[in-house]
């Protein structure tokens, strides 16, 4: 990697392409991309939908001084009263590969800390990933201050559930 300028800013719906394409390369990074239908033409419009104003969804982009796009952190707002009403997730957070332990991702985490302080948010959660197959995510996200209190689970809403689960 090159001594760059980074600049961190607040993605656009402009920017929809820009932020379906990092997140592409990262799910391409954690899931077989065809098997989940992970492809610029799924994930543009997506991204396009989610960051039009009035939504609680937000990106923002790690860019160049050369102008490419080389990291993305996501973020939702959400509520509860374990939280005291609103806080942030992070659902996806993204650095191409060369920028990596470079400080980009630190400096999302930033903007994102920052943006939520600004929001009144009591506190941002992020998915803790899978140990040890992902020890070196956990090790980023507690140098930058969070603190591990589970694992998340999911339940895909296209499927049916059993009846008496």
């Amino acid at each position: 990697m090159q001594q760059e300028t980074i600049l961190v800013r607040r993605a656009i719906g402009n920017d929809a392409e820009i932020v379906a394409s990092l997140l592409l390369r990262l799910l391409s990074e954690l899931f077989d991309p065809d098997q989940y239908g992970y492809r610029a033409d799924t994930l543009g419009p997506a991204a396009r939908t989610l960051l039009k104003d009035g939504s609680s969804y937000w990106a923002f982009l790690a860019v160049t001084s050369g102008g490419a796009a080389v990291g993305v952190i996501t973020l939702n707002e959400c509520a509860a009263v374990y939280a005291f009403g609103k806080f942030g997730e992070i659902p996806e957070l993204y650095v191409a590969p060369e920028y990596r332990s470079s400080g980009v991702g630190a400096r999302l985490v930033r903007a994102a800390v920052e943006f939520g302080r600004e929001r009144g948010w009591s506190l941002l959660e992020v998915g803790a990933p899978e140990v040890p197959r992902w020890q070196r995510t956990v090790d980023f996200y507690s140098r930058c201050g969070f603190s591990v209190t589970g694992p998340r689970m999911t339940l895909d809403l296209s499927t049916q559930i059993a009846a008496d689960s």
